[in-house]
C-alpha cells in the first residue's frame, strides 16, 4: 500500500506527527531558554567587563547578514510548505533547496566568524564570554546542521508529497522556524545588548 494512501486513510496520524514535533520543539525551547537565561545572569553580574569587551570584538555585520539569511530562509520554508499543500513538486523542491542553501550560507558565515576568533586566540577557553558565546552559537549551529539534513531528506522524497500527504514538509518547517526564532533571540542578546 502506498504510504500517502495509508496516511490519508488515518488522518489522526498527521495530528500525532505535528503534536510530537510541537512537544520536541517545546523541549528545544526550554534547552535554549536555559542557555539564554544563564548568559543573561552571567552578563548582568559581570563586574570585570569581559562580556562587554568580548562583545565589542564580535563581527556584528556578519551576524546581521546571518540574521537576514535565516529570516529569508523562513520565507522559503513557508513557501515550501505552501507548495506541498498544493502538491506542486517542482516548487517544493525549489523552495527546499533555497532553504537548504540559506542554511549552508549561515554555516559558512559562522565558520568565517569562528575562524577569525580562533586566529586571534579567542576560543572557548579564552574567557567566560567566549565560553558562553561558542556554547550558544555552537549549539545553534548544530541545530542548523540538523535542519539542513532534514531538509535534504525531505527534498529527496519530495515527489511523494500530495495535498493530502505533506506532513514531513510541515514538521520540518516547524523545526526550521524554531531554529530561525532561536537566532532572532541570540543575535541581539549576544551581539547587540
Amino acid at each position: 500500500m502506498d504510504h500517502a494512501i495509508a496516511v490519508a486513510e488515518h488522518p489522526s496520524d498527521l495530528d500525532v506527527s505535528k503534536f510530537g514535533m510541537w512537544l520536541f520543539l517545546a523541549s528545544e525551547i526550554m534547552f535554549f531558554a536555559g542557555f539564554i537565561g544563564a548568559y543573561i545572569v552571567l552578563r548582568t553580574s559581570d563586574t570585570t567587563g569581559i562580556f562587554a569587551e568580548g562583545q565589542h570584538h564580535l563581527n556584528k555585520m556578519l551576524a546581521a547578514v546571518n540574521t537576514a539569511v535565516l529570516i529569508f530562509s523562513s520565507f522559503t520554508m513557508a513557501m515550501a510548505v505552501h507548495a506541498s499543500k498544493k502538491g506542486d513538486t517542482p516548487k517544493i523542491r525549489m523552495y527546499l533547496v533555497l532553504t537548504l542553501l540559506c542554511g549552508l550560507g549561515f554555516m559558512v558565515i559562522k565558520f568565517v566568524e569562528y575562524k577569525a576568533k580562533f586566529a586571534v586566540g579567542h576560543g572557548p577557553g579564552f574567557n567566560l564570554f567566549y565560553a558562553t558565546y561558542f556554547t550558544m552559537t555552537g549549539f545553534h549551529g548544530l541545530h542548523v546542521l540538523a535542519g539542513m539534513i532534514a531538509l535534504g531528506i525531505v527534498c529527496a522524497v519530495s515527489h511523494k508529497f500530495t495535498p493530502v500527504y505533506n506532513t514531513p514538509v510541515e514538521v520540518t518547517g516547524l523545526y526550521w522556524h524554531l531554529v530561525d526564532l532561536v537566532w532572532i533571540f541570540l543575535f541581539p542578546i549576544v551581539y547587540l545588548i
